[in-house]
């Protein structure tokens, strides 16, 4: 490998080292060593991933789910069912306030990445929808305590 350029590129991972050995090979055949055989790839194992997400018909709902977080990991729990299309609303009122924040970050992700949404109902309840679920309501945002404030998005 003289060329300097090809170097960089087999460093980068822009080209393969193969391909600069078969240009060496065919500029300079030796003739006393016996040619590689090329052996068969090993089979290939495809990834079977599903085509859609699996969500009801608009108006089926028929459950909606009500966790009440102690700890944080409790997040899996609120993703299994949310990504079933199932509503889930989110009591944070038995977690301590830095573990319900990230709790709230994770279900803000969640909802965003799954094209729900997420809405505050009092200052530590939130409602986790998903798209085929329509919320009716004026919005607003119940201010009952301060603690309220500390969970504004």
């Amino acid at each position: 490998m003289s060329n300097p350029l090809k170097k960089t590129m087999v460093y980068l991972g822009l080209a393969d080292e193969e391909e600069t050995y078969e240009e060496q090979a065919a500029v300079a055949p030796r003739r006393d060593k016996p040619q590689p055989v090329d052996k068969p790839a090993a089979p290939i194992t495809p990834l079977h991933r599903p085509a859609v997400v699996r969500q009801p018909a608009a108006g089926t709902v028929s459950e909606i789910l009500t966790v009440h977080p102690k700890q944080y990991r409790d997040a899996q729990v609120i993703a299994e069912n949310f990504r079933d299309g199932i509503p889930v609303i989110i009591n944070l009122s038995q977690m301590s306030d830095a573990d319900a924040r990230r709790l709230i970050d994770f279900a803000s992700g969640l909802s965003l990445g799954l094209y729900g949404r997420i809405e505050r109902v009092t200052s530590k309840v939130f409602l986790l929808s998903p798209e085929n679920v329509a919320v009716s309501g004026d919005g607003a945002v119940a201010q009952a305590d301060a603690e309220g404030a500390a969970f504004v998005q």
